[in-house]
């Protein structure tokens, strides 16, 4: 009985708070299990810009903040969490994934894609490859044009790494947020150069238009 005893507060003692309510201990990607079942869930399809996206959760509280912290104020111990999201999906048997590209810019500026990340998670669940064959120039502000001029302003930002020898057919584009999804449309449309011939799309959270 005392050894046993001592076998349960080792167990105890490897236990880790949840990340989010810190009250409650983890169960499953870094959260206890009654803040993961209030996460704003969807688990939906979406269609944007021709392109069925997959979305785990609306963008509302707390999801749009974590997401914030994470791209924007280096919390990347909320890795775990958001990928965990996108894994929650009924996610489509594929070939590669490739994350959305972020420019040079942005990438020293922040340190890090946040959209890499979590495809590298998602790509090692399904046991595919990473894949990078677009470069995204620089990312230039939206504010103040018109639907159209948006589209051609993204469409512009993407470009074919022609260092990049490999090809994939099916592929699942990864993302944290969509909106209209003219990123992802003009990500899909250089991939589609590339021969690809079914492209999916996944995002943590999809935001109303």
């Amino acid at each position: 009985m005392f050894k046993l005893l001592q076998q349960g507060r080792h167990w105890l003692g490897k236990l880790q708070p949840c990340q989010l309510c810190h009250s409650d201990y983890q169960a499953m990607h870094s959260v206890c299990q009654e803040c993961w079942q209030q996460l704003p869930w969807a688990h939906q399809s979406v269609q944007r810009q021709e392109i069925q996206v997959h979305i785990a959760c609306h963008y509302a509280y707390p999801i749009d903040r974590l997401i914030q912290l994470y791209k924007y104020e280096q919390k990347l111990y909320l890795e775990a969490l958001l990928a965990g999201t996108l894994l929650s999906l009924q996610l489509p048997k594929v070939s590669a994934v490739v994350p959305m590209p972020i420019s040079t810019e942005r990438l020293v500026e922040r340190g890090y894609n946040q959209s890499l990340l979590l495809a590298r998670q998602v790509a090692r669940q399904l046991k595919v490859p990473v894949w990078q064959p677009i470069r995204r120039l620089q990312q230039h502000s939206q504010k103040g044009l018109s639907r159209l001029e948006r589209i051609e302003n993204i469409e512009a930002q993407f470009q074919i790494n022609t260092a990049s020898k490999l090809r994939y057919r099916k592929v699942l584009i990864i993302d944290d947020v969509v909106t209209t999804g003219s990123s992802i449309y003009a990500l899909s449309q250089q991939l589609k150069a590339l021969g690809c011939q079914q492209i999916y799309a996944a995002c943590v959270a999809g935001a109303k238009l």
